[in-house]
């Protein structure tokens, strides 16, 4: 018999809908910041200010999603005393929608460096940047999927691979740094183009950052273990 808490079966199937429901959310969220992150490097590249502007507008749908969400999450734990493991559920989706949040903020700050780089050229052909924007939306991607699956096997080896993929993202960003500073070098009157697309690529560093956050608490809600970079507290005993 599968255990039904303090809900009873027909409270249980309307709980269950209700945490459906947060999950469609979660993923709509999550797109919604997969296109800002998209649409900021890619009106960057093509000097696009109309689409930097619409990025930018366009966080606030993002910001009311996570609030709509936070009050879900919030309405489930007072008025359903939640088992461990859905209780694990929720606090994993208001952890990540708080992590999607921060990466639309990255996707902001992205187009709005575009506006006010205005109509300059950016300093040299955006070529690692938005590659860098590819690896980390792949992992964002992939972190949300970790998440759905809440299969345990699933999640290490979504984590596993994106542990990879997050270095690789760090290795690409060194490059971009050391590439600005020899154009800086060679002409001092390049650093303020420079220090743009530093801070560019600083944020979609961090996208990736956010992502392993992301799979961390999928892990969380799949087995119970919390996980911080390389140290690892199992909390199911």
């Amino acid at each position: 018999m599968v255990e039904q808490g303090n809900l009873g079966p027909h409270g249980r199937a309307e709980f269950d809908r209700e945490l459906g429901r947060l999950e469609s959310d979660l993923i709509l969220m999550s797109g919604l910041v997969e296109q800002a992150i998209h649409g900021a490097l890619t009106a960057l590249k093509n000097r696009d200010i109309e689409r930097s502007q619409q990025v930018i507008d366009e966080d606030d749908r993002i910001d009311q999603t996570e609030l709509e969400i936070e009050k879900t999450c919030i309405e489930l734990i007072r008025k359903e005393s939640p088992l461990a493991s859905d209780l694990r559920r929720i606090v994993a989706t208001l952890q990540i929608v708080g992590e999607l949040e921060r990466i639309g903020d990255y996707a902001e700050g992205i187009a709005k460096i575009s506006l006010t780089m205005g109509s300059q050229p950016p300093l040299k052909e955006l070529i690692d940047i938005p590659r860098m924007g590819d690896m980390a939306v792949n992992m964002l991607k992939r972190s949300i999927e970790a998440f759905i699956s809440r299969d345990p096997e699933t999640v290490r080896k979504i984590t596993n691979d994106l542990e990879n993929e997050d270095d690789a993202v760090d290795d690409l960003y060194s490059t971009v740094q050391a590439d600005l500073m020899e154009l800086v070098k060679s002409n001092p009157d390049n650093a303020e183009r420079a220090t743009y697309l530093m801070w560019v690529a600083h944020n979609v560093e961090r996208v990736a950052d956010r992502a392993m956050n992301i799979v961390e608490r999928s892990l969380y809600q799949a087995t119970g273990e919390l996980v911080s970079g390389t140290s690892q507290v199992d909390t199911t005993s």
